[in-house]
């Protein structure tokens, strides 16, 4: 079952933010002095209206939006992939997401196409 096909949720979401980052395993993706353009989006659901203190439940999206932006300082990171598992990690940090969709897109890379990435969407491990 998809997440969408749930009666009620709520979703957080990040669009887009951009962020240059030094990752790639083209070798023109190598040189330190010229990082990729990302496009990373982040969206976070969740069943929960109320925490457990009784107040109602809100996805903060700020505090994955500031750990997006500390990637520039990030040593060399060959795959995607691998900032998708450190980006996931962090979302479900919060104990009211119950699964997140991530995608990073290297909007530069190829010439004739728009953006070139990869997109995960994962569920709370149990």
């Amino acid at each position: 079952m998809d997440w969408r096909d749930r009666a009620d949720y709520q979703a957080a979401i990040l669009e887009d933010v951009e962020v240059r980052v030094r990752c790639g395993l083209h070798p023109w993706e190598q040189h330190p002095e010229r990082p990729n353009r990302l496009l990373v989006s982040v969206e976070m659901f969740t069943a929960a209206a109320f925490d457990a203190s009784g107040a109602r439940a809100y996805l903060d999206y700020d505090r994955v939006r500031e750990e997006i932006l500390r990637w520039p300082s990030l040593d060399h990171t060959p795959l995607l992939e691998d900032l998708l598992a450190r980006l996931t990690d962090f979302v479900f940090r919060d104990p009211l997401v119950e699964a997140t969709r991530v995608r990073i897109k290297k909007p530069d890379i190829f010439s004739e196409t728009r953006a070139a990435g990869v997109e995960w969407f994962r569920r709370r491990p149990a």
